[in-house]
């Protein structure tokens, strides 16, 4: 079964691309992180920074749950700001996704809770701002292969925040309300173009 979900979401990426980047296209590759840079180095793309191209035509990423409007939950590889950053500055974006990522509400099927990318020193006031306004388990997360927490590729903590079903039916709004300075996440629902390409149970 994982064989045949990994061809179907490579087929779903295949197809984004197909229908999105023209062979007469310059292609360039800007990762989200050290892992996708190395992958477009790897794979003999040109590697670009987002600070050289500032406007994107096509950003093409993946995402931890959607909804059905589009909403998605992402950071949970830790990658969170540059990812958002990404999408921004993209005139479609486009996320690739398998069956198992697709849910009417968040939060069905991703019960880590919603990633979010924190300065160090907003970690504390993030935390007790989020379990006051109904997300009572929220916590740093953990590095497994070091003591302290996960630091991402901006020098940033990671906050894991479980909400209620009500919370995730507008996340949109409960994302503004937890927002305070240092707090380095948005709703992925604000781009100006936004697809979703999903692998089938079938592939």
């Amino acid at each position: 079964m994982s064989q045949q979900i990994e061809a179907a979401k490579k087929l779903a990426a295949y197809t984004a691309v197909d229908n999105h980047v023209k062979p007469t296209d310059k292609l360039i590759g800007i990762g989200s992180g050290f892992q996708s840079k190395q992958l477009i180095v790897n794979g003999g793309l040109r590697l670009g920074d987002v600070s050289q191209y500032t406007h994107i035509d096509v950003t093409i990423d993946g995402a931890d749950e959607v909804d059905s409007n589009l909403n998605c939950i992402k950071g949970g590889g830790a990658c969170q700001l540059q990812e958002k950053v990404l999408a921004e500055a993209a005139n479609t974006f486009i996320v690739v996704a398998d069956y198992r990522k697709k849910s009417s509400i968040l939060g069905t099927s991703w019960k880590q809770g919603v990633p979010i990318e924190v300065a160090p020193g907003a970690y504390a006031p993030m935390l007790e701002r989020l379990k006051k306004m109904g997300s009572p388990n929220a916590a740093l997360r953990m590095a497994k292969m070091k003591a302290g927490p996960v630091v991402t590729d901006n020098g940033n903590f990671v906050i894991d925040a479980p909400f209620s079903e009500e919370d995730y039916k507008d996340p949109k709004e409960a994302s503004e309300r937890a927002r305070i300075p240092g707090d380095n996440r948005k709703p992925y629902s604000s781009s100006p173009s936004i697809m979703l390409f999903t692998a089938s149970r079938k592939a």
